[in-house]
C-alpha cells in the first residue's frame, strides 16, 4: 500500500492508476468511493452531513449533496465519465443514543439516505455498501483495482 493519501473529515482526494485513498473515523459520517474503472480514476469523499443548508454554500465536501456533485465535476474534468463511474460507501453509524429521538436525531441514517439519493439522482450505480450499525469504520480504497476495504475494531476486514 504505497502512495497513501489520507482524506480528512469534510475532505476529498483523487488518484489515478495507482495509490490508496484512506479515511479514518467514519462514525455517523460516510466515506464515498467513486471510481471510473476504464481510466482507473478514483475519488474518496468523507462527508459529515446530508445537505448543505449554509448561506453561501461553503464547506462543499462537508455535505453529501454538494460533495458528490463537485467530485463528479472534478472527475469529469480529468476524463471520467458519469456513465462509467460507480460507487461504494461505508459509515453512517448511530454513534450516540439520544433519549426520545426519532430518525431526525440519527444523523448516520440521514447521511445514508442522502448519499443514496444523491448517487441515484446523479445516475451513479451503488455497487456495495457497509452502513449503519453502531461502530466506527476505516475505509481504504485501492485505485489500481477499485477495491475498497472496511476495517472495524473487533470484526474481520470487509472487502467491498
Amino acid at each position: 500500500m504505497d502512495n497513501k493519501n489520507i482524506i480528512g473529515i469534510a475532505d476529498m482526494k483523487m488518484a489515478q492508476t495507482t495509490g490508496t485513498l484512506i479515511t479514518y473515523a467514519l462514525g455517523s459520517c460516510i466515506g464515498i468511493c467513486l471510481y471510473d474503472q476504464r481510466i482507473k480514476l478514483g475519488a474518496l469523499i468523507h462527508i459529515m452531513l446530508p445537505l448543505n443548508m449554509e448561506t453561501g454554500r461553503t464547506g462543499t465536501m462537508k455535505y453529501a449533496d454538494t460533495a458528490i456533485r463537485e467530485t463528479l465535476r472534478q472527475m469529469e474534468a480529468k476524463g471520467g465519465s458519469k456513465a462509467r463511474i460507480t460507487a461504494k460507501i461505508a459509515g453512517g453509524a448511530k454513534m450516540f443514543e439520544i433519549v426520545g429521538s426519532n430518525s431526525i436525531g440519527n444523523i448516520g441514517q440521514r447521511n445514508i439516505e442522502s448519499v443514496r439519493m444523491m448517487l441515484k439522482r446523479e445516475g451513479i450505480t451503488l455497487l456495495k455498501e457497509d452502513v449503519g450499525g453502531t461502530i466506527a469504520r476505516t475505509l481504504l480504497f485501492d485505485v489500481a483495482t477499485g477495491s475498497a476495504c472496511v476495517r472495524c475494531h473487533g470484526r474481520p476486514d470487509l472487502i467491498l
